[in-house]
């Protein structure tokens, strides 16, 4: 097992200022920002859908609310001892009971319809352009391009003593991501040590990582950029220090970096195997 060497614990504070206070996170790295309030800026369709959702279920919370309190409101002046010194003896209204039932019950299917279109969406790709696979160990990760001469590689998070300037603590790994942008990517995802959580805020991505178990996503990133997160899934003590980079390029750019890594990551390239969705299925990870 590889260490990440010694790292002190500390959390990092949440995530991107909502676009309403004027506040944006950088355009070129979306990462958590100290004292962010909303979602990080979408970066793939899905997350886009996800932030349209979340606009519609917080307009129907607004209303419930509003409505909520100023019922309380007028029951409370209208009814209050004073004002009302008789109270009603009426124990039943026909109308109210099934207003309370039936209004209710429309909220829920406003909310559902699309609530399953979008989970349908972000189930799978039918058309995808390249495959990527994401490998959980205590405590890093491993990934595999199988449509691209099988490069393999590990991704360990970058010690607080070996940061270079503009780095950015907790987050940064020695070796990212690399995917091209406008490219529909079906990202497999199993593990094999203990449940992790592959999870990237501007992706819209948190999948489980499940030892004996191939789970899948995917995602096509629409902008040029580095994107960062974490593993979201209690793994151990060094649970906190399994940080994600995601690095976004263009596909001329992308082409020049398969051609590097298949000389830098060459000793880790994982033999030939009959199909790419059986790879790791007997937890097998590069290099080990």
């Amino acid at each position: 097992m590889r260490s990440a060497g010694k790292i002190s614990t500390v959390s990092v504070l949440g995530a991107g200022v909502p676009a309403w206070c004027g506040w944006t996170a950088p355009a070129l790295a979306q990462a958590p920002q100290p004292w962010q309030l909303g979602f990080q800026e979408a970066a793939t369709p899905v997350m886009e859908r996800i932030d349209g959702f979340h606009d519609l279920l917080l307009v129907i919370i607004t209303v419930i609310m509003l409505l909520v309190t100023a019922l309380l409101v007028y029951v409370v002046v209208r009814f209050n001892e004073k004002a009302n010194p008789v109270p009603s003896k009426t124990t039943h209204h026909t109308v109210l009971e099934v207003m309370w039932t039936v209004v209710p019950i429309m909220i829920l299917v406003v909310i559902a319809i699309p609530s399953f279109r979008l989970l349908y969406y972000m189930d799978k790709t039918t058309t995808p352009g390249m495959t990527l696979k994401v490998v959980g160990s205590q405590w890093y990760w491993s990934y595999v391009y199988p449509d691209h001469g099988r490069i393999a590689f590990d991704s360990l998070i970058i010690p607080d003593d070996q940061l270079k300037p503009g780095q950015l603590r907790l987050l940064e790994v020695d070796n990212r991501v690399v995917v091209p942008v406008d490219t529909d990517i079906r990202v497999l995802l199993t593990s094999n040590s203990v449940l992790h959580s592959w999870a990237v805020p501007a992706f819209g991505v948190k999948i489980d990582t499940v030892p004996g178990r191939m789970s899948e996503t995917w995602m096509r990133v629409t902008k040029p950029g580095v994107y960062y997160g974490q593993c979201s899934e209690l793994c151990g003590i060094n649970h906190g220090f399994m940080p994600i980079a995601v690095e976004a390029v263009s596909k001329a750019e992308f082409a020049k970096w398969v051609a590097r890594a298949k000389v830098k990551f060459k000793a880790q390239q994982v033999p030939d195997r009959p199909s790419p969705e059986l790879a790791f299925a007997d937890g097998a990870v590069p290099g080990r």
